[in-house]
Formats: C-alpha cells, structure tokens, sequence
C-alpha cells in the first residue's frame, strides 16, 4: 500500500520510524499502552497496519490487525485524545473493512474494555456484535478492579462483499 490522501487526511502503512509518535500517542491514551516491543512484534509478523495524518501533519490515529483464515482481528486501534471525536475512528475502521474485502476476510473480530463505553457505542453504531466475554483479558488498576484485571467485550462484524475464497 502507497500514501492515500482522503477527505485532508493522508493514510500510510505504519512502520518503525512512526513508532517514537505512536507509543506517545498510546501513553496518552492508556493507562497500560503497548510496549514498543508489542509493535516491532506487530510490525515483523507482517500484520496490516496503518496510520493517518491530519492535513497540518500531525499524527491522528492508527491500527494494528492480525489477519487470520478468513478473518480479520482488530489488535489496536487508538486516535490521539486530542483527535478524538471527530471521525477518525470510523475512517479508521472503513480502511480495515476495505483491507478485510481486498484479503476476503469475511469476519472482523476485536476484544474491547467492558469500561470503554465510548469505543463500544462506536462499534455498536459500526455494526459490530456482541458476542461474549472474556474474563480478566486486560490488566487494569486495582483501584477500580480489585483483581488487577478487567473484562473485555468480544465483538464481531460480517464484512459485506468479502466472501471467503474457496
């Protein structure tokens, strides 16, 4: 995949000399946010991975997505706070969609933090399902969760016009 310029913002594929501006845009985002090895790892494995920049150059957002056997797995998707809000995600996860057609990826699967109320209502809004629970998926402070652990939501979308190959 080449530089692909949209609506003033300018999509690439994500690579290792964008990583010092993602994982400062994970420390923004998370209380426990990829390690740089979580993204070499990532990037190595070959997984699909993207990153968009707004018309001034500044870094909106990214995702990381494991591609399976007639499936997609969302692994991260983050948009800079102060970016939120405004469409990225959703532009975001149209490329992964079209990514998913492209690869005939018919399924696009994804855990998300039972607490993010805000990513869950966007893929509810995106056409995701939910699907089931895994117990204790994410680490979280032992303040709000006092197993040290939080649930995560596993959710699910049919990708339209990607057939598995047979």
């Amino acid at each position: 995949m080449s530089a692909v310029l949209r609506d003033k913002r300018l999509l690439l594929p994500l690579g290792v000399t964008q990583l010092d501006a993602v994982l400062e845009i994970e420390r923004q985002a998370y209380e426990f946010p990829w390690t740089h090895g979580n993204f070499i790892d990532s990037l190595a494995a070959g997984y699909v991975a993207r990153v968009i920049y707004g018309e001034r150059g500044e870094m909106l957002g990214y995702f990381i997505a494991m591609p399976g056997v007639d499936e997609m797995h969302l692994l991260n998707l983050t948009v800079a706070p102060a970016f939120q809000r405004q469409g990225h995600a959703r532009f975001l996860l149209d490329e992964l969609v079209a990514v998913c057609r492209e690869r005939h990826a018919a399924q696009l699967w994804l855990e998300v933090r039972q607490s993010n109320e805000r990513a869950r209502a966007l893929y509810l809004r995106y056409g995701f399902k939910a699907i089931g629970t895994r117990r204790g998926y994410y680490p979280a402070s032992r303040t709000t969760h006092p197993s040290g652990r939080e649930d995560a939501a596993v959710m699910s979308l049919q990708v339209e016009g990607a057939d598995a190959l047979e």
